[in-house]
């Protein structure tokens, strides 16, 4: 039997009923806050996906030669390309604020909310060191998470300027401080006894290490941090906590970073982002402050499902099925059905006229279309229409004229 790739998934309707619900509601947060929609090509050139993000991310891209001979790769995240238009397209108005809802891929170990293929929900402010600029990202992030009944999340914050001013008086040289802090990164997945065993091993001194643990667990806001935390607060973010030891994976962020987690299901962060002002500069384009995020669209989703917080969703966009009461009244049905369609509902019609009716109302259970229309000889005759709700029972039989009325009020 064929099979997807490790890593990859299929998406069958009921899943992708809860994706574009989530699409949807947090592209309305986004296009709230002004930010305007971007798309970038599926594939890169090598050279300006690596040297950004630094080796352990380099590791899992997805790098090839093409037909042609190019050396290309597949997009890793949304940031890196948004940094090429930005070089690309100088004379774009600034700040520049966009959004960018489409897949990256990791070639990641597959575990529980890790994917190959994962869908990036990425919104940016490109252009400005205001600290407001900060604030506005958690602020979509707690917008959108709580529009999708998150409830139980915190937004964990933290400054990369805090981090660096940490190793040095640590006693540790700045060209160690990215690898060093790669290792503090992983304190949320490995014991500490396992994080200073990797700390020794990049020749860091015992004193050293106990020095930087200590400085750590003291750490506090910045004079900056506080000015972004203070903003966010005044723009109704509510779950944000500082936390020292969050460092955030890639080599390219510069100043404030943030991340979300929920206490339920242990599955990671749901969102991640920071400042990030000197990537443009890097792909030869203009020296550009910037700031932003992604929210997880893949673990979104699976929180979603596993903790039931969309009960209510509806899982089809069809809301009613047009049956067929035998092949002589086919006629009605499909009258029927293009006049409910051009009244703007979403119809579909059973295709097979020789199938009995109650295979075609379990076929519209299994669906979960809510209502069904029912043309027998008695409705015909009378030019009338029965709709019935299948969660229910309920039946209504009205003039045919009035359906499009009566749908658009129910569904």
């Amino acid at each position: 039997m064929a099979q997807t790739l490790k890593g990859f998934r299929d998406f069958l309707p009921a899943q992708m009923a809860v994706r574009n619900h989530v699409i949807k509601t947090v592209k309305s947060v986004f296009e709230s806050y002004g930010f305007a929609e971007l798309q970038t090509p599926t594939l890169e050139y090598s050279d300006v996906l690596l040297g950004k993000y630094g080796p352990e991310a380099e590791k899992l891209m997805y790098l090839f030669k093409d037909h042609g001979g190019r050396e290309v790769g597949l997009k890793y995240d949304l940031t890196v390309p948004l940094a090429r238009v930005m070089a690309n397209y100088p004379d774009l108005p600034k700040p520049f604020k966009r959004f960018a809802i489409q897949p990256v891929f990791r070639a990641e170990n597959t575990q529980k909310g890790r994917y190959r293929e994962i869908t990036q929900c990425d919104f940016d402010t490109v252009g400005t060191v205001s600290p407001l600029a900060d604030a506005e990202i958690l602020a979509v992030i707690s917008d959108a998470l709580t529009a999708l009944k998150f409830s139980d999340f915190t937004l964990r914050i933290n400054s990369r300027q805090i981090l660096f001013d940490l190793v040095i008086q640590a006693g540790i040289s700045s060209a160690q401080s990215l690898t060093v802090l790669q290792t503090i990164d992983k304190l949320d997945k490995k014991s500490r006894a396992e994080v200073e065993a990797e700390l020794a091993a990049k020749q860091l001194s015992p004193a050293q290490i106990s020095r930087l643990f200590d400085l750590l667990k003291g750490a506090q806001p910045d004079s900056a941090l506080t000015q972004i935390m203070d903003s966010a607060a005044k723009l109704g973010v509510t779950h944000l906590k500082f936390d020292p030891a969050l460092v955030r994976g890639l080599d390219y962020y510069t100043g404030a970073i943030f991340e979300t987690i929920v206490t339920s299901p242990r599955i990671g962060s749901v969102s991640g982002g920071g400042r990030y002002d000197h990537l443009i500069s890097a792909l030869g384009g203009p020296d550009l402050p910037a700031v932003g995020s992604t929210l997880g669209l893949d673990r979104i989703c699976d929180v979603i499902s596993e903790n039931r917080l969309l009960p209510d969703l509806v899982l089809t966009s069809t809301g009613l099925l047009v049956t067929v009461f035998s092949p002589d009244l086919l006629s009605s049905s499909l009258a029927l059905a293009l006049d409910l369609r051009k009244s703007g509902l979403n119809v579909e019609l059973y295709p097979d006229p020789d199938t009995r009716l109650d295979k075609q109302l379990k076929y519209a259970s299994a669906k979960a279309v809510p209502y069904v229309a029912i043309l027998g000889p008695a409705e015909v005759a009378a030019h009338q229409v029965t709709l019935k709700h299948l969660a229910t029972g309920d039946q209504h039989t009205l003039p045919a004229d009035q359906v499009p009325d009566f749908l658009h009020r129910l569904v």
